[in-house]
Formats: structure tokens, C-alpha cells, sequence
């Protein structure tokens, strides 16, 4: 039985990315070792990276007043790595307060200058995205998080503003076509829409490298990995690897572009069915629904059958369905490498549930 991966990361990649991956596991390209036990400072390894820096460059449309790094550490790094390198104490950031990794952002932040937490959507259990709120003109970035994979939100248009944005884009990177000149920090985990865990993608505008008015411990200084092109240390180098094949198969399918008319129509059809079918109901306010991860629950009084709903899902071969430990219910998530054909499973299944 074809088994379909709605986990939300470690997430599902192109099937013909992993055969590649693990050929090269066992011999790269005819040299007689393995890529995991190769010099990151061979010829072999500099090419890899080089062509992943390129292919960010060419999907994403960044011209050269942006360095592209390969890193560690997660989001969860970036999250202070970004105050570190630009703020002080006599500057200020904007925050957009939408969901569990916005808010860790927040406090990691606050340890390296003033943080201003423009708007929240809290209140509602980050079922929305905040709009219309007023942004100060003197903020040295404005930090915002693309996508919210725990409670199914997605930002469809960044804020109008003057000041520099700062984007966690984790979990929609790649998804859909952006205007990149517009932010001055792109950071994203890889292990949801890019590769396998254990390598960040970090995308900086060079005139921020400039920002830096404090002694920066040396792995934490965005300067010293454009120096040393990623590799100042050991860089994770089979999971840039995976995440080159991974740009490729974007380029081979139409780019970005491509990329978002196949996650509209995946979204369409499961949303339409969380809508129209009375055992379910929508979590996320339907202007702000995610492309990426849709959030659902069993419909009001029918709760008691929602293990047997998780349990007819994996006997389907739809697995990680069961929603995010903090919020309960279920959770879809719809990356790039989701065929249409995995939607249309779960789709079925969910109608399936509802006769019987």
C-alpha cells in the first residue's frame, strides 16, 4: 500500500530526489566513496554548494546585494542570530506576533535590544493573521513569520512598509514566488519544504552585514560564513546536498510559479472538503488559510470520533494527519513534494468517513 507523508517535518520530499540521494550515499558520482565521508573542502563538495547558492539565486530572482549561506542551528538559531548581528540598545525591531515560533522569535530577541510587538493574533488562538496595524518608520527590520505550521495560517501578502523585512519562511519557502528585494533576512529550516533536517538556509542582504556594532562570537557572525562560503566549519554537507537535488527538481517543474498553481489546486480541493463535509470543520480564518499545512477538527459533537478518524487515515496510508500536541485535531500538511494524488486520497477517505 502507497503510503502518503502529511507530517509537517521532517516532511515528505520528491520521491526522484530521494533515489538520487541515496545512490550517492553509497558512491558519488563514480569517485569510489560515499558523499558522507568526502572533504567538504573537496572540489566535489564546493561544486554541490555552489550550484545549491545558484539555484536559490535563480527560483527566488536575487540579485547580487544578497549573500546565500548554508547554516545550522535551525530557525530556532536564527531567531537570536538575526537581533544579535543588527540590534543594540538604542535600536528598535517590529515583531508580528502569529503563532508558537513567532512568539519564541520574540523572546529570543528581546536579550539584544527593543522589541516592539506590533500585533498579535493571541487572542484568537492564532486562528488569523493580523492586518491594518501601523508600522514605525525608525524599526531597523520588521520580522515577520510566513507561514504558522502549528495552527494553519500563511501570510498571502507581506506588510506595505518602508523598513526592511525580516522572514521566517521555514515552512513556505519555495512555495510560491516572492519579490525578494523587499526583506533584508530570509531564514528557513530546510526539513519542511527544502531538504532533509540539519541545514538552514539563510539569505541576507549585504548591506546588513554592515550592522553589526557589537563583538560577535564567531560562529554567530553572518560575515564570517560569507567569507568562508558556508564553510568557516564542517558544513552539513548531505543535507545541502539533498537540498541541491531538491532545487533542481523545482527548476525541472516550472519554478515557483509552477509550484503555486499546484498548491493552490492541492489546497482547494482539501479545503473544499473540510467546508462541505459535516463531520469536519476549518480551524484557520479562510482568508488566512495555509497552502502548506491545513488545520481541521471533527465537527462540533462529533469529537469522540476523532481516533477513529486518525485510525482510518493510517490504515489508508495517510500518515501524520493527528494535529500539532498543543492544539489538537488534525493537521494536512500540503508541501511541494505532496502529489495531487496524496490530497485526493485523504480527500476521499474523509468522505468515506462521513457515510459510514
Amino acid at each position: 500500500m502507497k503510503k502518503y507523508n502529511f507530517y509537517a517535518g521532517p516532511a515528505i520530499l520528491p520521491a526522484s530526489v530521494m533515489a538520487e540521494a541515496a545512490k550517492a550515499v553509497v558512491e558519488f558520482e563514480g569517485i569510489g566513496l560515499s558523499l558522507l565521508e568526502i572533504s567538504h573542502r573537496s572540489k566535489e563538495v564546493v561544486s554541490i554548494l555552489d550550484e545549491a547558492q545558484s539555484l536559490v539565486r535563480e527560483l527566488l530572482g536575487l540579485s547580487d546585494d544578497f549573500s546565500v549561506l548554508f547554516l545550522t542551528g535551525g530557525a530556532s538559531t536564527q531567531f537570536f542570530t538575526v537581533a544579535h548581528n543588527l540590534l543594540n540598545a538604542d535600536k528598535k525591531a517590529g515583531y508580528v506576533d502569529t503563532g508558537s515560533w513567532s512568539t519564541k522569535a520574540i523572546k529570543e530577541a528581546k536579550a539584544f535590544g527593543q522589541i516592539d510587538i506590533l500585533a498579535s493574533s493571541k487572542d484568537k488562538n492564532y486562528s488569523y493573521v493580523p492586518k491594518g496595524y501601523e508600522i514605525p518608520s525608525d524599526l531597523t527590520y520588521l520580522h515577520v513569520t510566513g507561514n504558522n505550521t502549528i495552527f494553519g495560517t500563511q501570510m498571502h501578502d507581506f506588510p506595505e512598509t518602508s523598513v526592511p523585512l525580516v522572514c521566517d519562511m521555514s515552512s513556505d519557502i519555495f512555495s510560491r514566488p516572492i519579490d525578494a528585494s523587499r526583506f533584508g533576512i530570509i531564514y528557513a529550516g530546510a526539513q519542511k519544504n527544502l531538504g532533509p533536517a540539519g541545514v538552514t538556509l539563510a539569505i541576507v542582504r549585504k548591506d546588513f552585514l554592515e550592522m553589526t556594532q557589537r563583538e560577535l562570537p564567531t560562529m554567530l557572525n553572518y560575515n564570517t560564513h560569507v567569507q568562508k562560503n558556508s564553510s568557516f566549519n564542517t558544513p552539513p554537507v548531505f543535507p545541502i546536498y539533498v537540498s541541491m537535488l531538491t532545487l533542481r527538481w523545482l527548476k525541472a517543474n516550472g519554478g515557483l510559479a509552477a509550484m503555486a498553481a499546484k498548491n493552490e489546486d492541492k489546497a482547494k480541493l482539501l479545503y473544499d472538503e473540510i467546508d462541505s463535509n459535516p463531520m469536519f470543520a476549518g480551524v484557520a480564518a479562510k482568508e488566512d488559510r495555509s497552502l502548506m499545512n491545513a488545520t481541521f477538527v471533527m465537527a462540533e459533537g462529533k469529537e469522540d470520533l476523532a481516533e477513529q478518524f486518525l485510525a482510518d487515515c493510517a490504515a489508508a496510508g495517510c500518515i501524520g494527519v493527528k494535529g500539532h500536541r498543543s492544539v489538537g485535531g488534525f493537521r494536512a500538511s500540503i508541501y511541494n513534494a505532496m502529489p495531487r494524488e496524496g490530497v485526493e486520497t485523504l480527500v476521499g477517505l474523509m468522505k468515506n468517513f462521513a457515510d459510514k
